[in-house]
């Protein structure tokens, strides 16, 4: 411990974070520089900057990274429709590889010995930082304070923050511990509490972005989203920044029961963990953007797009963000989204979102004069079906022979 004398703490300005603070003040007796990103958590930015200066650091590093996290991780993410375990959005997961490029960045630009987070050692989150930023500094040194200590419990947390005076937020009636949440521009999680038996309906006041699907508006909401090279560019006509996109996407579908999710899902470290999230934009993002590609997307292409889709997603998830088969994947995936161009039309009504339009005017692979159940003045020869069932049909009808012998 002796030869570490200031690190890079990756800090929300949480319980976890600001405990962690002070416990590396007090177990290393080092210099702690403070690194916050502003990913779109809105109201914890400036706290913890006063959490921060209170406990006596005085490097701190609050950055907006808002149109950082959507335009060069969101979209990307959402360009190849990633989808966890056919639920899961991967809000918590995709917002760590930029933290960890900026811990190792910071660690660089201060002269500091070493970075350090909050994640668990039963979570995801501390192989997602560490894979990270070993792939970005290979000699970087990490502390990670979860598997030193012996604060093994969040009641424990708290009582160590009553006794050195940290405040807590969003504590529970009653003076319980607080579900552990993250939230960025893409959703808000929830996991702790009541939710760790998988059997407990989450408390209907747990949810803060999302208004309940039975207490939705019951007139339904019309929205188009135009589409450039596979990302929003404009909502209902208007030009928006990505940030921008995510944030007006996260309102209107949040006012209207979209996004919600409560999930078992399986870690990377082995075990499954019960999870709620909220992810009101990124669940209109995914439907939108599958319709889009479905009217500009070679057949084939699209196939192997959903193919290799869980492949994507668990690399997301698993923390291999800067991994060259990441990477690897992310060039041919960016490279069929060339012509996904266009506009689709969506319907948002009490929880669900529903595709009821989709129009691209220079790269549709829709032909109507084909596709018609009306005459096609000759456009399809019907008769050219017979041939390719009959070829296709070869092998099938090879072995219903063999199995009659």
């Amino acid at each position: 411990m002796a030869d570490v004398k200031k690190v890079v703490l990756a800090y929300s300005g949480g319980l976890d974070t600001s405990i962690i603070l002070k416990w590396l003040q007090e177990t290393y007796g080092c210099e702690v520089v403070t690194f916050t990103a502003d990913i779109g958590q809105g109201e914890e930015v400036e706290p913890a900057r006063a959490k921060a200066e209170a406990l006596g650091v005085k490097e701190i590093y609050i950055e907006d990274l808002r149109e950082t996290f959507v335009r060069d991780y969101v979209f990307p993410m959402f360009r190849a429709n990633a989808l966890y375990e056919g639920e899961y959005l991967l809000g918590t997961s995709i917002a760590r590889p930029l933290i960890a490029r900026r811990l190792v960045e910071i660690a660089a630009e201060t002269g500091a010995d070493a970075i350090a987070h909050g994640a668990t050692g039963k979570g995801n989150d501390q192989v997602r930082f560490e894979l990270g930023a070993y792939a970005l500094n290979p000699d970087i040194r990490i502390i990670a304070p979860w598997r030193e200590w012996d604060l093994t419990s969040r009641e424990k947390l708290m009582a160590y923050a009553e006794r050195h005076g940290i405040p807590v937020d969003f504590k529970k009636k009653g003076g319980g511990s607080p579900y552990s949440m993250d939230a960025n521009l893409l959703h808000i999680s929830y996991e702790g509490g009541v939710l760790e038996d998988p059997w407990a309906e989450p408390e209907p006041d747990m949810w803060r972005w999302t208004t309940a699907p039975e207490q939705a508006p019951d007139e339904p909401r019309y929205l188009e989203l135009e589409f450039a090279r596979g990302d929003v560019v404009a909502v209902d006509g208007e030009r928006l920044s990505p940030a921008a996109v995510l944030a007006r996407l996260n309102e209107v579908g949040g006012a209207h029961g979209i996004g919600r999710a409560d999930i078992v899902e399986n870690r990377y470290v082995g075990m499954k963990s019960r999870g709620c999230y909220e992810t009101p934009g990124g669940t209109i993002l995914l439907k939108a953007h599958r319709a889009m590609e479905s009217l500009t997307l070679d057949r084939e292409v699209a196939h192997l797009k959903d193919e290799l889709m869980p492949r994507y997603a668990s690399l997301v998830y698993n923390g291999y963000w800067w991994s060259p088969e990441r990477r690897m994947l992310q060039e041919m995936i960016d490279a069929s989204q060339e012509t996904v161009n266009g506009t689709v039309r969506l319907k948002l009504y009490k929880g669900g979102v529903s595709v009821v339009g989709r129009r691209s005017d220079t790269d549709s692979l829709f032909d109507e004069s084909i596709a018609t159940f009306e005459d096609d003045q000759g456009a399809y020869d019907q008769r050219d079906a017979e041939g390719f069932i009959r070829l296709n049909a070869l092998r099938l009808r090879l072995l219903a022979r063999r199995r009659g012998t």
